[in-house]
């Protein structure tokens, strides 16, 4: 049975939203707002490494754990068996949007890491997050399951 799923009449367009146009703003603002309401309630560190936790927890669950395409039958077995991350763009790998991706993370933690002045415990949990968020964006870890974590 075959499904057309976008109004464009793309097969998965899981794959290709995240690169559509004013996308990369809206992120960025959103991630902004944010930070900015954080930093109404706690100190400015914990308002930095709170957005970062939060981000990259937010970016791992939604981009490398969950699987398939929300508006597309349990037939389509190819993405039903992929996350998020290894559907946009279709898989192919260094695109723009993947470069997008990848290089936000490690900005925030950069900035996090400045304006913590480096605290030990704040750069630990930090750097940590970062690892787990940016491991599975490398091109060697394109459907690998680590552990069998997500195989299924």
């Amino acid at each position: 049975m075959s499904t057309i799923a976008g109004g464009n009449g793309e097969p998965n367009p899981n794959s290709s939203w995240l690169s559509a146009r004013g996308f990369w703003l809206t992120y960025l603002l959103g991630m902004l707002s944010v930070h900015l309401l954080l930093l109404c309630v706690i100190s400015i560190p914990w308002a930095w490494t709170s957005t970062n936790l939060l981000h990259n927890a937010a970016h791992l669950y939604f981009l490398h754990v969950i699987k398939g395409a929300p508006w597309l039958s349990t037939e389509n077995d190819q993405s039903r068996q992929w996350t998020h991350w290894e559907q946009i763009d279709d898989g192919i790998q260094m695109t723009t949007t993947r470069k997008f991706l990848t290089a936000v993370p490690i900005v925030l933690f950069l900035l996090t890491c400045l304006y913590t002045r480096n605290n030990t415990e704040h750069f630990i949990a930090n750097f940590i997050s970062l690892v787990v968020v940016t491991l599975p964006k490398l091109p060697q870890f394109h459907g690998v399951r680590l552990f069998n974590i997500n195989k299924y």
